[in-house]
């Protein structure tokens, strides 16, 4: 297969993370026998400080003639900490995601049985642990009207959405639920929003088309506490856009750390696939940043294309780097490797797959494995 692929870095840890990815998809094509052509771009706060604008034209339209984007993350101190700033970098990402039509984000959670301790829940509440968000992502107060009094003294943000934007995304999780374990919940504040309301009508509604799949409710604040005392009783999460995002944040310390977590953000003819985590500028440039959660996510681009075969083998390389305890700092503080190692060893593993053996001794000294 040939695919063009639009690598948009960005700020802080997203140019290293995303280099681990390209390096992994780039020994998926020599191991599969595929073309996959990659076009770097500016986005967030380094398009800001060389173009002022955090999606230069030139970018959207890359993106646009590409068939899927990799993302690395985005954001910078200097426009967090400056609540007067009127161009941000997120402003970039927004922009993209409704330019793009990317309406439907999704986000597995899973809990690894190697990484179980490192996750601040009980073990006995998050082994086997295996969720999926679909989040709604270009509607909702993220995107509604937005206004400020004259004085400064009152603000407002709109929250609005249609059944049109509602059953699109609930078509995708509907089918997303049919081949996993058959169950959606779909998380709401239907007893004080107006917007909720609509949502809770048209998923029930729509739920008569797949009778083979279980509709299940919660409002928001009671799935926020469900998450932490009942995890495995989620398989697919439904929702829209602002509670998508606080609750997959919230689900992410599942996993053990938010360097494990992908995500992909998909429409009808475009696709974008980022870690769920931001720019982390304090460990930009240190070599300490998990690129997991990229190489995840270009599984996830791999399986878009339905090259699942190839998809798999990189999870399973993930898998194995979990076990081997080739790992961030992030998941082993006394005994770490470097970003760019963990991308080697990874890349190692899907190019030598089904014929390698692991060189403990150099495993422990932080050389490759692979021999």
């Amino acid at each position: 297969m040939n695919l063009k692929i639009a690598v948009l870095g960005g700020d802080g840890i997203g140019p290293e993370i995303t280099q681990q990815s390209v390096k992994v998809l780039k020994a998926v094509a020599d191991r599969f026998d595929h073309q996959f052509q990659f076009e770097e771009a500016l986005v967030g706060a380094a398009a800001i400080d060389l173009m002022g604008n955090p999606l230069p034209e030139a970018t959207l339209d890359l993106c646009k003639n590409s068939d899927a984007v990799l993302f690395g993350a985005i954001g910078d101190p200097k426009y967090d900490n400056d609540p007067e700033a009127k161009v941000r970098p997120e402003q970039g990402l927004l922009r993209l995601r409704k330019e793009l039509g990317l309406f439907a984000n999704i986000r597995p959670v899973k809990a690894y049985d190697k990484l179980i301790e490192l996750s601040p829940l009980r073990p006995e509440r998050i082994k086997g642990v295996d969720m999926v968000f679909y989040r709604e992502l270009t509607g909702g107060i993220y995107f509604g009207e937005k206004s400020l009094s004259e004085d400064g003294t009152s603000a407002t943000d709109t929250c609005t959405y249609s059944v049109e934007e509602i059953e699109r995304i609930a078509h995708l999780a509907f089918k997303a639920a049919q081949q996993r374990r058959k169950k959606i919940t779909l998380v709401d504040k239907a007893n004080v929003l107006e917007t909720s309301r609509l949502w809770r009508k048209t998923v029930t509604d729509l739920a008569k088309n797949y009778p083979d799949v279980e509709l299940d409710f919660l409002f928001v604040d009671n799935a926020a506490m469900q998450m932490i005392l009942n995890p495995k009783q989620f398989d697919v999460i439904l929702t829209e856009n602002m509670f998508g995002d606080i609750l997959s944040d919230e689900a992410s310390v599942i996993s053990g750390s938010i360097g494990l977590l992908a995500s992909a953000s998909v429409g009808y003819g475009n696709a974008l696939f980022e870690p769920i985590h931001g720019s982390y500028p304090q460990a930009t440039g240190k070599g300490i940043a998990n690129p997991v959660a990229s190489i995840l996510s270009a599984a996830m681009l791999l399986e878009h294309f339905n090259l699942t075969k190839e998809a798999e083998s990189v999870r399973k390389s993930v898998e194995l780097s979990i076990h081997l305890n080739v790992c961030t700092q992030d998941i082993d503080m006394d005994n770490h490797y470097s970003t760019e190692k963990v991308g080697d060893f990874l890349e190692g593993i899907i190019s030598e797959i089904g014929h390698i053996r692991v060189n403990n001794e150099n495993l422990n000294i932080g050389q490759m494995t692979i021999i």
